[in-house]
């Protein structure tokens, strides 16, 4: 019986002792990941792009951020649609200190076997922040809003030309799908015509080239003062802000299309719960300064900011209906 009662003190005493250590098997561990040298914002384009400004200003938020002791660089890969960048962050497996920008067009590009990257390969670590897919006519054209481009693209879809950058099958492509799907016409009977970028769509846009630029609405910003193009409709469930405001949804004008566009944040494969938390932690600082505000503000973007854990879900979601769009096209099997 002592010896019985001594082995329960001794087991008893070891597990106290483990507790006040911190070393019970997946307690301290789950929670106390930090960087212990600089951290990487992977950026797939070249500095002063639109993806670049916004790892810099992450950059700059993070830095001077409490969560965050060590430097913050950005990293710039261009070439290969993404996918030089997205090599270079396979090259880092279980490591959290290397992160990657990334858009809806690495999920269209896996689908379309353009790429044999999916988001699968890596570990997502948030989406940043989210606008809609907007549609613009030449100011002088004779389509003053959606209803007359669903109007003529019913009577003759021959004569309407749908322009976007960069290749078919992409976000900019499944939008234009999706509205004329929910109209009640045939997604494959838009003609397409490709740009190396929005920005250049819409520019032959304003010099009556195409009739019909779809892209998300930060891309019209700039263009705006210029008088020369209309936005007719936004893919979005309500309004957007400023300068938007006056623009009707699809569904204001009967049609029920809502097509997001997104940038997230991407890590290596294969990250701890620790090193996700870490990063949960990171983004949710940056999404709630009034630094990350300002540039959302500025740049019409909506504040959809998620997690690691629900960005993972969402990705999952809008995986399965690019799916759907692009065997409907006739693009994916």
């Amino acid at each position: 019986m002592r010896s019985s009662a001594v082995l329960l003190f001794v087991r008893f005493a070891v597990c106290i002792a483990i507790t006040l250590l911190g070393i019970v098997p997946g307690a301290r561990a789950q929670s106390s990941w930090k960087p212990d040298k600089a951290l990487e914002l992977i950026v797939e384009s070249s500095p002063g792009a639109g993806v670049d400004r916004t790892a810099r200003i992450m950059q700059l938020i993070m830095q001077n951020s409490d969560g965050v002791r060590v430097p913050v660089n950005v990293v710039n890969k261009p070439g290969g649609g993404g996918n030089i960048a997205y090599q270079y962050l396979q090259q880092f497996p279980g490591d959290a200190h290397y992160a990657a920008m990334a858009t809806a067009t690495l999920l269209t590009n896996h689908i379309l076997g353009v790429s044999t990257f999916n988001f699968t390969d890596f570990s997502p670590l948030g989406i940043l922040y989210g606008e809609h897919v907007g549609f613009a006519v030449n100011a002088e054209g004779p389509m003053k809003s959606g209803r007359d481009l669903i109007e003529r693209m019913k009577r003759e879809p021959e004569k309407v030309t749908f322009a976007f950058g960069t290749s078919r099958g992409n976000a900019n492509h499944i939008a234009i799908a999706s509205v004329l799907k929910a109209a009640g016409i045939d997604p494959k009977s838009a003609k397409i015509v490709l740009y190396k970028a929005s920005v250049d769509a819409a520019t032959a846009l304003m010099g009556g080239h195409v009739d019909v630029v779809a892209t998300p609405i930060s891309t019209f910003m700039p263009l705006m003062a210029s008088g020369k193009l209309r936005l007719i409709a936004i893919a979005a469930p309500q309004r957007s802000r400023e300068p938007f405001a006056t623009v009707p949804t699809w569904r204001e004008q009967g049609v029920d299309a809502v097509v997001p566009s997104y940038r997230m944040l991407l890590g290596a494969r294969g990250l701890s719960a620790a090193q996700l938390g870490f990063w949960n932690d990171v983004l949710r600082r940056v999404s709630k300064s009034d630094a990350w505000k300002a540039e959302l503000t500025k740049n019409a973007w909506e504040d959809v900011y998620m997690p690691a854990g629900e960005s993972v879900k969402y990705l999952n979601a809008q995986y399965a209906h690019y799916r759907a769009m692009l065997v409907e096209l006739g693009l994916a099997k």
